[in-house]
């Protein structure tokens, strides 16, 4: 791969080379790359993800759904090694034909179904079990379009800046500058929110601020990209630091944290901030 400028050609065709970190799994095609059946608990949701940001969404989700005493919200947590290629094997696909990490299957019906993107998991979680999602109509639209939000920005942080920061081959200024810029004005965004109101939809803690709180909390304090906290000089977003600061402390959450770690993170840091990352 070179870092000399780049000219497109007329028609793009695939070079596997220019993979990078992920180039042995990722290609410009869908469906399974091989067959694997996927393993089935007892409990009545089998979730099957990885402990990356949006697949803490639907944990802390089920752990704070159990704190509240649904007791029909037992999950099993199957991990999902997506550097390994595990989401492109037949029975993942089945689940998510996008091949990506979180997907449900709901069991707590007499016939079992698909519920796939960690936004649709979490809407369909809330709603089913009447928590942490406003019934009020005005309340609800200000709910639903944090949710949003979040789903759209997600690709922004994670991957453009995360992406480019961290894993590209080689660093390329225009796109670090441009992914950062777009990541801090995310912050901004929330930043400028959160100093007007408690949480993201007003008052009452909801689905909008667990799955805001998964990417930008763990950003936040340093536990992704390479404490990309630094180079963004998050800490000036004071708002969202009293906001990461008041949910960090919900004990559903530091549960769902821990739910099928990515190894990699826990790799680069010591054991000590390991502890940190739901203290």
């Amino acid at each position: 791969m070179s870092d000399t400028e780049y000219t497109p050609p007329k028609v793009w065709t695939w070079n596997k080379d220019n993979g990078g970190q992920f180039a042995a799994i990722n290609r410009p095609t869908s469906g399974a790359q091989c067959e694997k059946e996927l393993p089935v608990g007892e409990h009545p949701f089998q979730l099957y993800s990885l402990g990356t940001p949006n697949g803490q969404k639907v944990t802390i989700l089920f752990e704070e759904l159990l704190e509240a005493g649904h007791k029909d919200a037992e999950y099993d947590a199957w991990l999902v090694n997506i550097r390994d290629g595990d989401q492109f094997g037949s029975g993942f696909v089945a689940l998510n034909p996008n091949s990506k990490i979180p997907a449900l299957l709901d069991r707590s019906g007499p016939e079992p179904f698909r519920v796939f993107e960690s936004g649709a998991i979490m809407l369909h979680l809330a709603e089913k079990f009447g928590a942490f999602m406003p019934s009020d109509g005005k309340a609800r639209a200000e709910c639903l379009s944090w949710l949003m939000w979040q789903m759209g920005s997600a690709p922004f942080i994670g991957g453009g800046f995360g992406h480019f920061y961290a894993y590209a081959p080689i660093k390329i200024e225009y796109a670090i500058d441009r992914y950062a810029m777009e990541t801090k004005r995310l912050f901004d965004v929330a930043d400028k929110r959160l100093a007007e109101s408690r949480f993201l939809a007003g008052d009452d803690y909801s689905i909008a601020d667990m799955a805001t709180y998964a990417w930008l909390g763990l950003l936040y304090r340093g536990f992704a990209y390479n404490d990309a906290a630094t180079f963004l000089s998050l800490d000036e977003y004071t708002s969202i630091g009293r906001w990461v600061e008041e949910i960090l402390a919900r004990p559903a959450v530091k549960r769902g944290q821990k739910v099928n770690l990515p190894t990699g993170l826990i790799e680069r840091h010591s054991a000590a901030d390991f502890d940190k990352l739901a203290d």
